[in-house]
């Protein structure tokens, strides 16, 4: 189990649901590259409104007619790791935004494995 505590950098990726990498969504690839890279976890988020470079708004609205809902996949990691991963991400994201800010883990405890 990965324990995580003091400096540390997280990566911020905004796409659209509707992103795909090999007819599966691009953020699941994302989570399962990153548990593949021994990172020590990664969250999907799925936003209800938003607008990206594009300035076209993504709402899941019912009078709405846009789908593509924005998604925000956050991962949190020491700053080698975090580095070492970001080329998976020149590949995977074609469309959206990448950002990559220092943070500061106080907490991260996971739940041990049963048998």
């Amino acid at each position: 189990m990965t324990r995580l505590t003091g400096r540390a950098q997280r990566v911020t990726i905004f796409i659209g649901e509707t992103d795909l990498w090999h007819h599966k969504p691009v953020y699941t690839e994302i989570v399962h590259r990153a548990r593949k890279a021994g990172l020590a976890g990664a969250s999907v988020f799925r936003g209800i409104e938003g607008f990206g470079a594009s300035s076209l708004i993504h709402t899941q609205r019912l009078l709405s007619l846009s789908e593509d809902l924005p998604v925000a996949v956050v991962i949190v990691d020491a700053e080698n790791k975090i580095r070492a991963f970001l080329p998976e991400l020149d590949e995977l994201v074609e469309e959206g935004l990448v950002i990559l800010d220092d943070c500061e883990v106080i907490r991260c405890v996971g739940r041990e494995k049963t048998k």
